[in-house]
């Protein structure tokens, strides 16, 4: 496995990472409705736009093939974090986390925030993030629950 830089040459991967990462979360989790509508996001939405043309991240390709990705944007907030549906559960998520915190650390910052999914609000636990709130959002007149979290960072 390659871990490098993302560039800006890397945003149609991104997204290709994103949707396939989204579209193959579990139903018993996310509803089919839910599932296109935070797929979409990486079309119509401003923020995903912003993150992954101004933000800092990485890329983890395994065999030529691009499975993972995670974009700090702004400097304090681990914005994106996506792994492809047959490359979860085996460590890359945390090693995505652990890059982005150190890189973090390098440019003097001290504390890191991220809005978490119903899904990957453990990962950021075990990778000793903390809770701050569990909040809903409404994106298209769809409910989604989400974790706002954060890890001091000391390295």
């Amino acid at each position: 496995m390659n871990l490098r830089q993302i560039t800006l040459k890397d945003q149609i991967t991104l997204k290709n990472i994103y949707f396939d990462s989204i579209k193959s979360i579990d139903e018993n989790i996310y509803s089919p409705e839910q599932k296109t509508i935070w797929s979409s996001q990486a079309w119509v939405n401003q923020e995903f736009h912003k993150s992954i043309t101004k933000g800092k991240g990485f890329i983890m390709e395994h065999l030529n093939n691009h499975i993972g990705f995670a974009i700090r944007y702004p400097e304090r907030k681990l914005s994106l974090l996506y792994v492809k549906g047959n490359f979860t559960r085996k460590g890359i998520g945390s090693i995505l986390i652990k890059a982005i915190e150190k890189e973090a650390v390098k440019e003097g910052v001290t504390s890191i925030k991220t809005d978490a999914s119903l899904l990957s609000y453990r990962l950021f636990i075990k990778n000793h993030w903390k809770i701050i709130s569990k909040e809903k959002i409404i994106l298209q007149e769809t409910a989604f629950y989400r974790y706002k979290m954060f890890k001091n960072l000391y390295f």
